[in-house]
């Protein structure tokens, strides 16, 4: 028999408020096209949400998708579910699995994913205790015994997006050194978009740095003549994909919100940095990270014009309310570099970790948050 392809358009009506999308995005966010085999093989239509869903890092979300069929009378033992994330290399992690009341979750998502299960044909998923790791596109796969239909959801992060480069200098990391400098500093390698976005809001850094997908870039707002020529456009300057082990850039990390608080702690005398250390101990705390220090600049607010020691040795500190005697005109961590840790001094910023709690209600697709990201420019 013969038979007939048609197209069918689906929007979604279930998700109050609409999750944003960029403007690039903002065509494919509004609908979805899935194909209906126009006979009685039991063909299945998945929906999933337009845009993306976001949340922040310790949170909980539901990723959205739904399924009918046609005929609507499938045996629901036999519908399998999948759930499977997707890098910009189209490498594939799978995540979850469901075949009737047969579950299985995977790898990192373990203990933390499980099946809202709020009716017939819901096919949506919990993912409870965000990590920066779950950032990124996931495909929703449901299955009958004749036919399968997909859909896809992007999981954002609110967050904010650093440069970074280590004691040793600029241009000193190939790929692998730099995931591994991001994620010492309590972060990831920032994705393409979340650096053109943190372009958007104003970032402005002439140094290139490795980015998740392999590639190297650095946002310019303000063209120079050291930084590309100051007669070309602002925007996101791209290097292309480069070789992972053989070149060597900085770093452009991303972190989300902290599950504690980070502070300048009060002393009467500045130390080094093994006193800067055992310090922060006694005060059941630990030296702050550089992502963590970012994250408290942008999601606590915190606005301290006192240089002071961070685990990786450098002497930050971070601006909400620029001033003149504070670095300059614009918010941002000031970097003042790597200073001998044996015989200069300096203050202090700890982190203390929140004790542990039950996570919040799950919540869907809540609306996108912008964060002002105001330009960070050179280190002072």
């Amino acid at each position: 028999m013969l038979l007939r392809l048609t197209t069918i358009t689906c929007t979604l009506l279930f998700l109050s408020p609409p999750a944003a999308a960029y403007p690039a995005d903002s065509e494919k966010g509004r609908r979805k096209v899935v194909h209906v085999m126009e006979d009685d093989t039991g063909a299945v239509i998945v929906q999933t949400a337009p845009g993306k869903v976001v949340t922040h890092r310790g949170g909980t979300i539901t990723l959205p998708c739904r399924f009918h069929h046609e005929p609507e009378d499938v045996d629901p033992r036999r519908i399998r579910i999948k759930w499977t994330k997707v890098s910009d290399a189209f490498q594939f992690e799978d995540v979850f699995v469901a075949l009737g009341r047969q579950q299985k979750v995977f790898g990192s998502y373990r203990g933390r994913v499980s099946l809202e299960q709020a009716g017939p044909g819901d096919a949506s998923v919990i993912i409870h205790n965000i990590t920066l790791q779950d950032y990124g596109r996931y495909e929703c796969e449901v299955t009958n015994d004749m036919e399968d239909d997909t859909g896809f959801v992007n999981l954002d992060l609110e967050g904010v997006v650093f440069p970074y480069y280590p004691a040793s200098g600029r241009y000193k990391l190939n790929y692998r050194q730099a995931e591994e400098a991001c994620r010492e500093q309590d972060a990831i390698l920032a994705s393409h978009t979340q650096l053109h976005k943190a372009w958007l809001e104003g970032l402005d850094w002439c140094n290139a740095g490795w980015l998740e997908d392999g590639s190297v870039q650095y946002p310019i707002s303000h063209p120079r003549d050291q930084c590309g020529r100051k007669d070309s456009p602002p925007g996101v300057r791209n290097y292309g994909y480069r070789h992972k082990d053989d070149e060597c850039y900085d770093a452009f990390c991303f972190t989300s919100n902290l599950n504690g608080r980070v502070y300048f702690l009060k002393r009467f005398k500045k130390v080094n940095y093994l006193e800067a250390v055992k310090a922060c101990q006694r005060d059941d705390a630990v030296i702050a990270k550089v992502g963590q220090l970012y994250a408290a600049w942008k999601f606590q607010l915190l606005d301290r014009c006192e240089a002071g020691w961070v685990e990786d040795g450098s002497i930050r500190y971070p601006i909400v309310n620029p001033r003149t005697r504070c670095g300059g005109p614009v918010p941002g961590v000031r970097n003042l570099g790597f200073p001998d840790k044996k015989f200069h001094l300096y203050g202090v910023y700890c982190f203390r970790r929140n004790p542990e709690r039950p996570d919040v209600k799950p919540t869907r697709a809540p609306q996108e948050t912008s964060y002002n990201l105001t330009n960070n420019t050179r280190s002072i």
